[in-house]
């Protein structure tokens, strides 16, 4: 008789193992599902944000005029060019002179 309830009883552990096993199978589905789930979700918002942030960034670019920028600032850098250009011009006699005198200077 024992040996019968022993028999009985590992059939009933190995059972009890078994629901276990579908458990545990079923939770990870689950939490796999869940995961899959969230990436989707994250996704879906990185591209909706990415669209903002693009449409955004063409609506400053055409009020701003795009290139005219770029345009602008070429022409303040020929500007600041020139008038240093100018500015160097005018001194240039003076830096010469005073190299020469400089140079004339005898130390003693």
């Amino acid at each position: 008789m024992d040996s019968i309830k022993g028999q009985g009883g590992i059939q009933m552990l190995l059972t009890a193992e078994q629901e276990a096993q579908h458990i545990v199978s079923s939770a990870r589905n689950l939490k796999i599902g869940g995961l899959k789930q969230a990436k989707e979700e994250a996704e879906k918002e990185v591209a909706l944000y990415r669209s903002k942030l693009d449409t955004q960034y063409q609506k400053n670019l055409s009020e701003t005029g795009g290139s005219s920028g770029a345009k602008r600032l070429e022409e303040e850098t020929e500007m600041r060019i020139k008038n240093l250009k100018e500015s160097a011009s005018r001194v240039s006699p003076d830096i010469v002179e005073m190299v020469i005198k400089y140079v004339r200077t005898v130390k003693t």
